[in-house]
């Protein structure tokens, strides 16, 4: 998953201090490996430097003063390109795919959109991988029925995603 684009995303409602950003992100995406503070701040530094973000003012906390980052045009632009383009399908997508279905609900954007052009890179996968097994020889075979089995179940993740949409967007909001 894109730690990058995932901070836009958390950037884009309000503007937020690292700590805020890592308290969002580890309960929205980090159960099983939260986000380290030093990468939450080296992030926060090069998207700044890239004009993705800027500071908008520092407030004080219990150490020293706290940057309050907040998106730029230029990083709507590249949180925007990040959501619309599908992820490569294989294997372990859910935690990208999910980060993009939750920052779209976030910010307003449709999350159909989203899934749909998932669904569709997925299929076009599938016929690729269906033609290598009609092709090849046992072991082809055998490794594209392992791929098409996982994209037979991220297709039906994504069906039941697009289902609960709505109620995902209720919750994630609370």
């Amino acid at each position: 998953m894109s730690v990058q684009s995932t901070l836009l995303g958390l950037l884009e409602p309000q503007p937020s201090h690292g700590y805020e950003l890592k308290r969002e992100y580890d309960a929205l995406f980090g159960q099983d490996r939260p986000l380290p503070f030093g990468q939450v701040y080296a992030t926060l530094a090069r998207l700044d430097r890239a004009g993705h973000v800027a500071a908008r003012g520092t407030e004080p906390g219990a150490g020293p003063e706290r940057k309050r980052y907040g998106i730029t045009a230029s990083g709507v632009t590249v949180l925007e390109r990040w959501l619309a383009s599908p992820e490569p399908p294989e294997p372990h997508l859910q935690p990208t795919l999910f980060a993009k279905v939750v920052l779209a609900l976030l910010s307003g954007r449709p999350a159909e959109g989203f899934l749909d052009a998932q669904r569709a890179a997925h299929l076009e996968r599938m016929r690729e991988l269906t033609t290598m097994r009609r092709r090849g020889g046992l072991s082809d075979s055998l490794v594209a029925d392992y791929g098409l089995f996982h994209l037979e179940a991220d297709l039906r993740w994504i069906d039941l995603t697009e289902a609960r949409l709505a109620q995902l967007g209720k919750e994630i909001r609370r």
